[in-house]
């Protein structure tokens, strides 16, 4: 079984992560720099499922500072080959757990809402094969079931092949967000 990364819809935000919910919560630059090569890679995985990906940014440390750690995670993401995403989508989780923030599916309208988001995600994965991604980490806490709903409506009308663009930039957006959480806070 592959981890997940306490994401909602794939997608965990700053303010909403915690470490109790699976992320590795903050290690910091330079702890992230002193870390131990393997250390590194499973740090980076919890960001990025593709073992290149990781492997490609924990060989360039020690970065300076957030901003070249990050474009050395964009660079990376660029060139990941379809193998690659395919291994970083394998492992997003699966099942979309309720967006953090709302309410349970035990009023009429949020059922009716969480009802819908399901059977999205259902539709998505049957038509594209892997799991719905998309970073939520600018979203309004009071809009993120309108913004997902809406964004997985308006991909299921997408291409395959432009879908497979807008995921690997959804997926470079979370590792990202990600990453920066990670080295959120320098010890």
């Amino acid at each position: 079984m592959h981890p997940t990364h306490s994401p909602r819809c794939g997608i965990p935000s700053p303010s909403r992560i915690v470490p109790s919910q699976g992320y590795p919560g903050c290690v910091g630059l330079e702890r992230f720099n002193a870390l131990a090569p393997d250390d590194t890679v499973a740090a980076l995985l919890s960001c990025c499922g593709s073992v290149r990906w990781a492997e490609r940014i924990a060989a360039h440390r020690p970065y300076p500072d957030l901003e070249s750690l990050l474009a050395a995670s964009d660079e990376a993401c660029y060139d990941l080959l379809p193998a690659e995403l395919d291994e970083a989508l394998a492992r997003e989780s699966v099942a979309p757990p309720p967006l953090a923030g709302l309410p349970g599916p035990g009023t009429l309208g949020t059922l009716a809402a969480h009802t819908a988001l399901r059977a999205a995600h259902a539709e998505y994965e049957r038509r594209f094969r892997h799991v719905f991604v998309i970073c939520l980490d600018d979203c309004p806490e009071g809009e993120l079931l309108d913004h997902v709903l809406s964004e997985i409506r308006a991909r299921l009308a997408n291409a395959p092949d432009e879908e497979r663009a807008a995921t690997s930039e959804e997926l470079r957006r979370l590792a990202r967000g990600r990453l920066t959480r990670l080295a959120a806070c320098l010890p």
